[in-house]
């Protein structure tokens, strides 16, 4: 099976790539449920809604904080480096990720779209004012803070650039992701439940304009029933090695 993908993605003119949370589990980034046994008294809807935040800000930033230093202790995998190597090999087109850890961007990956936004960015409630912290060199201060941010710009709360439960997707990144799956003729799905739409629309929209679906999992998900290719275990396992098969086929 992997021979087989790697055939398919090599003669590809136009590949890309669709991630979920699984590709950054292996590089040790903690999901909702870990934040120090919080969810025995709150849901995940309780600190990632708009809701939340006009709530309990100071909560809503507690969690996120805690998000960003585990993220900032995680490390990009070889799943990670091996879509960024197919980028570079100049097989892979995009990679379109659910993920906001900023993972791929570290890794080497150009050009990314992030569907979810990324939690290393703020946004001013009130205005335009956007800041990316690790930009303007300002995570660690921030991520140490224990003040609730404000707009540099006009006073008003920050809040996290990423999209929370009941928030609609960035309008420009999700048409990007879609005119870029309308155009693939290979899609690489990688750890990925396929069950949370619109996103899980992307590998269908390859699928129905004539593509390939190949798809790493560590078990089946929403998108195996379409996958030509399914290739079961870890990304950062299975990426490399088809990796290595792609290069001896150029």
């Amino acid at each position: 099976m992997l021979s087989h993908a790697a055939k398919i993605l090599a003669r590809s003119r136009f590949a890309i790539a669709f991630t979920g949370a699984g590709i950054s589990a292996e590089s040790g980034v903690p999901t909702f449920r870990g934040f120090n046994g919080l969810w025995k008294r709150y849901r995940p809807e309780e600190l990632a809604t708009p809701e939340a935040f006009k709530r309990d800000p100071h909560l809503v930033w507690e969690f996120y904080r805690w998000r960003m230093r585990k993220i900032l202790d995680a490390k990009p995998n070889p799943a990670h480096y091996a879509l960024a190597e197919l980028e570079r090999m100049g097989l892979l087109r995009a990679v379109i990720t659910q993920n906001v850890d900023d993972l791929h961007r570290e890794a080497g990956t150009r050009n990314l779209i992030e569907l979810h936004g990324n939690i290393f960015r703020v946004r001013c409630t009130s205005c335009d004012y956007r800041e990316n912290l690790k930009e303007s060199g300002r995570v660690y201060e921030f991520v140490d803070s224990k003040d609730l941010p404000r707009c540099p710009r006009c006073g008003s709360l920050l809040r996290p650039d990423v999209v929370w439960f009941g928030e609609a997707l960035p309008r420009d990144a999700l048409e990007e992701a879609f005119r870029l799956a309308e155009k693939a003729d290979v899609v690489i799905v990688v750890g990925t439940s396929g069950v949370v739409y619109p996103a899980a629309y992307i590998p269908y929209i390859v699928k129905e304009h004539g593509g390939r679906v190949i798809e790493v999992n560590v078990e089946r998900s929403g998108i195996t029933p379409i996958a030509d290719v399914f290739l079961r275990g870890k990304a950062g396992e299975v990426l490399p090695k088809l990796v290595e098969l792609v290069r001896g086929l150029k």
